[in-house]
């Protein structure tokens, strides 16, 4: 195998050339506290230092009155439209196109009047005019940093970063750590993709905390496993698959996580899962661990928004975004709290400013006071527009789906969907496992529980529940694919 170790010991330096990239790169922030409005307008994150050793990394921004805050946002968000419309082709195109100008935009409300953009759009403007496209607003050279989509659902999109923009990110993601209580004495284990993943950086802003930092990667397991005994990270972050699989292959390998290693928090992106209490709540009972979902998106960066410890919600860094809801179909603006589209307009950032960014996410955004103290609303995500399914007449989202295969007795909590056509009308069934250690249900009795209980949250139920034995749904090692649309033969999820 003296092969293997050839390409290990390549990939492995091939990390640390990437690290040592990001580390030269990235001025190690040190951010503090301010004292009024038009200092934090005028922030420099490279100047400053953090001093607050309480709840909040930045309690200013983070504690504001909402009717202050919102004039901050109005004043980010005039500058924002203008430096876009000054130096991005394409806004200047598209707002003269639809009779807008920057001038135009005297309350927030007013954001309404400017025109959307999508994946789509960055497509179609991607390599036009410019390396970044008709919607990059500097000069490549003062680009650090770039980081490209999955390409999921399409050609991947690149996203670009200035130094600045760079910083700020990372000043975002040490404000995530620090609200989750991440400290100096904590040490971090970034297991996340490093290779043109928005998130591979993020490691940036637990060393920015100062915790010690364990660049970790898409490592295999078993090396994984070995980091977390030899090493003994206590905070990790990966995906919701991830953290359960890697949990089941420690106990399988006579390690139990919440005995044996010290993991007390985990960070879980890139799926729902987070978000759905009882795949949270079972990853917590496997690593005996608080569970945090964090959600970003390569359009912006890497963690947009985070959870804090009432974990009702993912508090969005509303300093740098400004969130919409709109009607899917129309584009309509809908009121805070009622479900629809996630919209997105970025506030800050120079690089590639994002305006009326529609996401695809349907959710709903909580402006509600929050118990941590925190004044930014919290988006809740329910699944994504491509994702959802209809059955008679009924939307119905995946991650209802895990929500009650996760909280079933008697299952092991891993599942699959399959979308069919029959009769000119969708169908889905689902297929469950049998734990191993339920002898008192027959596999008819188990698929029974399981059709009604989702039948209860959904309100259609599937056609055929399967029911097999422990192991037989394959494992995944990063993000799961659940879901097999046979209507275009597409794995969606």
């Amino acid at each position: 195998m003296r092969w293997r170790a050839g390409w290990d010991a390549i990939f492995l330096y091939g990390q640390f050339f990437y690290i040592y990239f990001i580390y030269e790169n990235s001025n190690l922030l040190q951010v503090t506290n301010m004292v009024d409005l038009e200092k934090i307008e005028e922030r420099n994150y490279n100047v400053l230092v953090h001093t607050d050793d309480g709840k909040y990394w930045r309690p200013e921004i983070e504690t504001m009155p909402r009717p202050q805050f919102e004039e901050f946002q109005l004043a980010e968000l005039k500058r924002e439209i203008q430096f876009a419309y000054d130096n991005a082709p394409y806004y200047k195109e598209s707002f003269d196109k639809a009779g807008v100008k920057p001038s135009d935009l005297k309350t927030l409300e007013d954001l309404a009047k400017f025109p959307f953009i999508n994946k789509l759009t960055e497509r179609d403007t991607q390599g036009k005019g410019s390396f970044f496209g008709l919607l990059c607003a500097v000069p490549e050279e003062d680009v650090i940093f770039m980081a490209t989509s999955s390409g999921s659902t399409g050609v991947p999109t690149m996203s670009p970063f200035t130094q600045k923009d760079f910083d700020e990110w990372q000043d975002v993601e040490s404000r995530w750590f620090y609200q989750t209580g991440m400290r100096k004495n904590d040490r971090y284990l970034h297991a996340l993709n490093f290779s043109l993943y928005v998130g591979g950086p993020d490691a940036i802003g637990a060393q920015n905390l100062g915790a010690l930092t364990i660049w970790g990667g898409t490592l295999p397991s078993e090396r994984l496993i070995f980091v977390l005994k030899t090493y003994q990270p206590t905070v990790m972050w990966t995906s919701p698959s991830y953290a359960w699989y890697l949990g089941e292959t420690c106990k399988k390998q006579g390690v139990d996580p919440a005995k044996d290693l010290a993991i007390r928090k985990i960070y879980v992106a890139g799926e729902p899962g987070g978000s759905i209490d009882a795949t949270r709540e079972a990853i917590e009972a496997l690593w005996g661990a608080d569970v945090y979902d964090f959600f970003g998106l390569s359009d912006i960066f890497g963690a947009c928004a985070a959870m804090c410890d009432e974990k009702n919600g993912l508090h969005i860094a509303e300093d740098h975004i400004y969130v919409e809801t709109v009607d899917p179909k129309t584009g309509a603006i809908l009121e805070p709290g009622q479900m629809g589209e996630l919209v997105y307009t970025t506030l800050r950032k120079k690089a590639r400013p994002m305006i009326r960014f529609r996401t695809g996410d349907i959710g709903w955004f909580d402006k509600t006071p929050c118990p941590c103290g925190r004044t930014h609303g919290r988006i809740h995500i329910t699944g994504r527009k491509d994702d959802m399914f209809i059955v008679s007449a009924v939307n119905v989202f995946p991650s209802d789906i895990e929500a009650v295969v996760r909280g079933l007795k008697g299952i092991t909590g891993e599942y699959t969907i399959r979308i069919y056509d029959l009769k000119h009308t969708s169908h889905f069934d689902v297929t469950v496992e049998r734990d191993e250690g339920n002898t008192a249900e027959t596999d008819e009795e188990i698929a029974a529980r399981v059709q009604g209980a989702i039948k209860a949250r959904v309100g259609v139920k599937p056609t055929v529940v399967n029911v097999v034995k422990d192991g037989t749904i394959e494992r995944a090692t990063h993000k799961a694919h659940r879901v097999i649309d046979e209507r275009t033969l597409n794995y969606i999820i």
